[in-house]
């Protein structure tokens, strides 16, 4: 039998707006690693933990997980421990890219942070972000240039994901009533799964509170290529040490398509959201790279979640994608 072909592989994880009812859940009651990964950052919540993973798994959560403190907590746990179930048994990723909440999962398997204190940094800006304006986010299919009559009264561009694809970002009332305008001229555009203004200057006095902190942990360069999906540059040594860009996370504009044309530049073969397909992969398929077939992009994930099955088959075909992979014993597909 031949060995498993290695590829060059990179790891795409969400940010806000990426959670959804069910989101590996299936793949926490059928795959053994993955839980184990979640588990242990639910028990470095403490008894908060608990109660985010009771949310997790209802269907009835008492905390909507739209709501930042079970989104936050909660795409960080999952994509941790599917970044983590990917690696078990597979090569190192040749670049690891994420956006928003997700790039401090990245920075966490670079080794920027440790584990303990990336549950600290983010139980600590939640605290803070707590205290925020009520805001929203909106996606808009447009440009920057096509947006900028509509913007103002708080609200900017918060996210430019790639060539004709925004997130808007603001107050809920101005947001609101951009909203209105953008759907009466025509312009394409849906709320994003979230209840607070992140990458938005709402955020800014509430972010930088989260200094402090940062500035009493150990903040390391990266040991796997880490990009930045504020910078759309590698991240390097400077900026991953620096308390002040970590701090600024939920305030500052998202460049994620800068980002991903300097990381799709290095020629990974295969690109792996460790999450559902609902935003980063399908932006990485309008990439001409994945178009063109120079790079593959899929999710560890199916679209619809909650289904041990697919769970496990989306994860085993993600394995497979990054090299021939097997699952760990006690987690084959029933």
């Amino acid at each position: 039998m031949s060995a498993p072909t290695t590829r060059r592989v990179a790891l795409l994880f969400p940010g806000q707006g990426a959670q959804r009812p069910g989101t590996a859940t299936g793949l926490y009651h059928g795959h053994p690693g993955f839980r184990r990964h979640v588990d242990e950052v639910f028990a470095l919540w403490g008894p908060e933990g608990d109660a985010i993973r009771a949310d997790w798994l209802t269907d009835r959560p008492a905390v909507p997980l739209d709501d930042l403190r079970r989104a936050q907590p909660l795409l960080f746990a999952i994509g941790w421990g599917l970044g983590r179930t990917l690696l078990d048994d597979g090569p190192e990723p040749v670049a690891l890219l994420g956006h928003s909440v997700g790039e401090v999962v990245a920075a966490t398997l670079a080794d920027v942070l440790s584990l303990p204190d990336a549950v600290r940094v983010l139980r600590d800006r939640l605290g803070h972000l707590a205290d925020a304006p009520p805001g929203g986010m909106l996606a808009v299919a447009a440009t920057p240039e096509r947006v900028r009559p509509y913007l103002g009264d708080g609200v900017v561009v918060g996210a430019v994901n790639g060539p004709g694809q925004l997130l808007l970002a603001g107050p809920e009332t101005p947001l609101a009533h951009v909203e209105q305008r953008l759907r009466a001229d025509a312009v394409t555009c849906r709320r994003a799964r979230s209840t607070t203004a992140f990458h938005s200057p709402s955020l800014a006095v509430a972010a930088a509170r989260a200094e402090p902190l940062l500035r009493t942990l150990p903040l390391r360069p990266p040991r796997l290529p880490l990009f930045s999906c504020y910078t759309g540059r590698l991240m390097t040594a400077e900026v991953a040490t620096d308390p002040t860009y970590w701090a600024a996370q939920p305030a500052a504009p998202v460049q994620f398509g800068a980002a991903l044309d300097t990381l799709l530049a290095t020629a990974p073969q295969v690109l792996v959201e460790a999450g559902a397909p609902h935003g980063l992969t399908a932006l990485a398929r309008r990439h001409p790279a994945v178009r063109q077939g120079r790079c593959v992009a899929l999710a560890a994930l199916p679209a619809h979640a909650g289904s041990r099955d697919a769970d496990l088959v989306a994860v085993a075909t993600a394995h497979t994608a990054v090299g021939g992979l097997r699952f760990q014993e006690g987690s084959t597909v029933a």
